[in-house]
């Protein structure tokens, strides 16, 4: 399906994944069209940013929509691939008042799109899904069979929309591959999630805070092995499937904070507090599927992923180091 050089589409295009997704397709020789609606769960100045690569491109265009209110069949016609990878993300900032911002995000607007593909058909439609469907596994690796138990609403919102997206496959023929994406990484992570944090009160020498006792493990995922295998589910012949995306690489947060002491050299201010709410203990991704399927295998081992985002932030932050090397 994208063998040869296609018009795109990447919704979410300004984000963390999207905007290097972008880069991927636009060096593979695709026409990309990116969709955001820049909204303000961080800087729109950030977002911005992370697009200058691709807005430099002549085969690059940028559409900002409100994919619940906007005109998404106009900005997807013609497209021979939709990577739809918008949505509201965080699984803590998901309780409370603002449950109702993940339900238009993540529900509302990949109905919208599904409607519009009816309109407008694609060869394939690739959903960004997330390792919060599985929440508490009862095994490890977890394959993609396992039974999805989200415990937060972040998690419902996006599995709901997996669920969506499956009812228009049956009954539409939309024809749709869901990759589940575990714990991604990498420069430009986005500022509210783990590493950046991390990244940013070490420097500014800054207690951390560890939710639980540190030894809860995630599947981390570096961006480059995430984009490889998003682009690949676009010409394999996954339609109808769900496939995890994990990169090989499970640990804890105390051996992730151990590691970045090492790489940085600096000392990481540790302050235990209780768990958070809708936050597993433990996840961990079978990626046979993706192995047999794809033809995918993630590369970047965790001491080089992390080695590579210190040394983006270092170089793409207001903050220097401030703290004393140990």
């Amino acid at each position: 399906m994208l063998d040869s050089p296609s018009r795109v589409v990447v919704t979410g295009a300004a984000g963390f994944i999207g905007s290097h997704l972008c880069e991927r397709l636009l060096a593979d020789g695709h026409q990309v069209v990116g969709i955001d609606s820049f909204s303000d769960f961080y800087a729109r100045a950030r977002k911005k940013q992370n697009l200058d690569a691709a807005r430099a491109h002549e085969r690059f265009a940028l559409v900002e929509l409100d994919m619940v209110d906007g005109d998404v069949a106009r900005a997807i016609r013609g497209a021979r691939v939709v990577f739809h990878l918008a949505g509201q993300p965080g699984v803590q900032p998901s309780w409370g008042d603002h449950f109702d911002r993940y339900v238009k995000d993540n529900i509302v607007a990949t109905q919208r799109l599904l409607e519009a593909l009816r309109e407008e058909p694609a060869q394939r439609l690739v959903f960004a899904s997330s390792w919060s469907v599985y929440g508490e596994a009862e095994m490890f690796p977890t394959k993609e069979t396992a039974l999805p138990r989200p415990v937060s609403p972040y998690g419902m919102t996006k599995l709901a929309a997996e669920h969506l997206a499956f009812v228009y496959l049956r009954n539409y023929d939309i024809p749709v591959t869901t990759l589940r994406y575990f714990t991604v990484y990498g420069p430009r992570q986005r500022p509210d999630m783990a590493f950046h944090v991390f990244m940013e009160r070490m420097v500014d020498d800054q207690e951390i805070d560890v939710f639980g006792d540190g030894e809860q493990t995630r599947e981390f995922t570096y961006i480059s092995d995430t984009v490889d295998g998003t682009v690949k589910a676009a010409s394999a012949d996954v339609v109808g499937q769900v496939i995890n995306l994990g990169g090989g690489s499970r640990g804890t947060m105390n051996r992730v904070l151990t590691t970045l002491e090492e790489i940085s050299h600096m000392k990481a201010r540790r302050r235990y507090l209780p768990a958070a709410p809708g936050d597993p203990r433990h996840t961990g991704a079978s990626i046979n599927l993706a192995r047999e399927k794809l033809g995918w295998e993630p590369r970047v081992s965790l001491r080089e992923g992390l080695t590579r985002q210190w040394e983006w932030f270092l170089a793409n932050t207001a903050s220097r180091p401030k703290a004393t090397p140990t």
